[in-house]
């Protein structure tokens, strides 16, 4: 017995010695092993993923667009102050030193998509990659893959060739220092984009300005507000949007004595300026006269109509055979459009009415746009619609994809009786549907404008830019980095995450997502497939016919649409 205690004891003995003897290794600081990869800028890199495999970092690009690269960084070990710094490509003496540079961030998408599509992105955490954040380090839990988003402007005089340069990571984890480097090249094609042609409009909300100043409120039409009005502008024009959804009746003042209105359009006309100035407005899309009266789906429309009250001005919605509608619209209207045209505005002016008008009220939509019509007969009434019964009331045409989908015959109708035809995607069309959902493959954000040019659609329209905040029955987090998605009033309508904004606020800026990006490549694919459909229709038509089959199937081949955008480069080299 005794000696089975002392074998014991000198057992226990060795195996706390081992244990101290590994305690003391598990103390030493270790070299950490930290992952370093290439990852094609549409792959989504979901915070889950634990494998790259690093391939070559290389873009193809037409002079005057954006060559976009994402890296991965992981590691077994906590990292801090993790940096970037590029090396601008450069070749002969050329350098390409328009770079911006930042680390994608994770959002969550509290409420799924209830209409997935089969190739919807699943997260187990709930969190996706979306905001690039513009900052100088980032601290990135142990495990957890950081994808690094770098954009490189390519100048329309470029030389073309293959441009090479570096991209250097940095930083400690475990109390180390590391640094790794990886090549990057750029080859540069004969085309050139500049100005583009189809026509995008994102709505976007002025009075969400306070998310860009620390969330203190900013005053209407202060120094405060102009400046970050014109850093709204400036991103639109920067993601190549060219118009401008800009409201007289929000941005007027108005007085009125005994009948008699008096319009000063001078803060409207000081927006319209500043959008022109900073490249946004190749249209203005005059913001809408009208809503539902009892707010109603199926309600009919009105007009919306100042009420002065002391020193408060706020509009009412009321019938068109509302007295006071005739009356206040019978002197608006003429006013506005003498306004438009003395600034030279009215060749690119367009003029919304109501959104989304439906069957069910139809009949009062007609009877305003026949009203408004017989006042402006040159204005061109744009609408997002829900119905076809508008033949002769609306000249821009903007239905659902969905809707585009099932009566496309009757758009490609009314395209070749003169007017326009295009689309819009918000909350809906879900499923299959291409769209700009945050749990969507990043390609199919992309592909909505190879979309436009496989049905000879020339626009595209979306409802929200930058949606931050819950207003007018929608419930959105209030902060748009901490849920992405949204939902309806009681309905029980959910919006899809993303589908509220495609950006993000930061003091004095907006942060792109890497959708907005995608979006920005899919209007110069745009651009390009133009292009190649005047110098080779037919190789066109089958390059867009294998890559969007119909609306509703796509090819996703990440590695076969690059194959298929270079070989369209190449021809329009030659």
């Amino acid at each position: 017995m005794k000696r089975t205690l002392l074998k014991f004891k000198r057992v226990k003995t060795r195996i706390l010695f081992s244990l101290a003897i590994l305690s003391l290794f598990a103390c030493k600081e270790q070299a950490p092993n930290v992952q370093f990869a290439y990852v094609d800028s549409l792959e989504k890199i979901l915070p889950e993923a634990t494998y790259f495999k690093d391939a070559t970092a290389h873009t193809d690009v037409a002079r005057g667009e954006h060559a976009s690269f994402q890296f991965a960084v992981r590691a077994n070990a906590d990292i801090s102050n993790l940096k970037v710094t590029v090396t601008a490509p450069e070749k002969d003496g050329t350098t390409l030193s328009d770079i911006k540079k930042g680390f994608v961030g994770y959002v969550k998408v509290g409420r799924t998509n209830p209409e997935p599509s089969k190739d919807i992105l699943r997260s187990p955490s709930g969190y996706f990659p979306d905001p690039i954040l513009y900052q100088d380090t980032k601290n990135v839990p142990f495990g957890t893959p950081q994808p690094i988003w770098l954009t490189v402007k390519i100048p329309t005089d470029a030389p073309t060739g293959t441009y090479k340069g570096e991209v250097q990571i940095s930083g400690q984890a475990n109390g180390v220092s590391f640094t790794d480097t990886k090549p990057i090249s750029i080859e540069v094609f004969k085309p050139i984009i500049d100005k583009t042609s189809l026509w995008v409009t994102n709505w976007f909300f002025l009075d969400r300005l306070s998310y860009l100043n620390d969330n203190q409120p900013v005053e209407a039409y202060s120094d405060t507000y102009w400046k970050l009005a014109r850093v709204m502008a400036k991103t639109l024009a920067e993601y190549r949007q060219n118009m401008a959804l800009l409201s007289p009746l929000d941005h007027t003042e108005f007085t009125e004595e005994n009948g008699t209105w008096k319009f000063d359009f001078t803060n409207f006309n000081k927006l319209v300026n500043l959008f022109k100035e900073e490249g946004v407005i190749g249209r203005l899309e005059g913001g809408h006269f009208g809503n539902r009266i009892d707010g109603s789906w199926s309600g009919d429309f009105g007009l919306k109509v100042p009420i002065i009250e002391k020193d408060t001005t706020y509009l009412k919605t009321k019938a068109l055979s509302d007295p006071k509608t005739r009356n206040f619209y019978d002197q608006f209207l003429p006013a506005l459009m003498d306004n438009i045209k003395n600034n030279g505005w009215a060749e690119n002016y367009v003029q919304h009415i109501a959104d989304e008008p439906i069957d069910d009220n139809v009949d009062s939509y007609i009877e305003i746009s026949n009203y408004i019509k017989s006042i402006l007969p040159n204005v061109k009434i744009i609408e997002a619609c829900h119905t076809s019964k508008l033949e002769g009331k609306i000249d821009i045409w903007v239905p659902q994809m969905n809707f585009l989908n099932e009566d496309l015959d009757f758009y490609k109708e009314q395209q070749e009786q003169g007017d326009e035809a295009w689309y819009y995607t918000c909350l809906a069309p879900k499923g299959e549907y291409a769209n700009r959902f945050v749990e969507q493959p990043l390609i199919k954000t992309r592909l909505l404008h190879w979309v436009n040019h496989k049905y000879g659609i020339p626009g595209y329209l979306h409802w929200g830019f930058n949606y931050w905040s819950s207003k007018g029955g929608i419930t959105v987090s209030g902060d748009p980095y901490s849920d992405a998605s949204g939902l309806i009033g009681s309905s029980g309508n959910v919006l899809p995450g993303g589908d509220c904004w495609i950006s993000y606020p930061a003091k004095d800026e907006i942060y792109p997502s890497i959708r907005l990006e995608a979006m920005r490549d899919g209007i110069v694919d745009y651009e390009l497939l133009k292009m190649y459909a005047e110098k080779y229709p037919e190789k066109a038509k089958d390059m867009v016919g294998i890559t969007v089959y119909n609306f509703e199937h796509y090819d996703t081949n990440i590695g076969d649409f690059r194959k298929k955008r270079r070989k369209m480069l190449e021809a329009l080299s030659k």
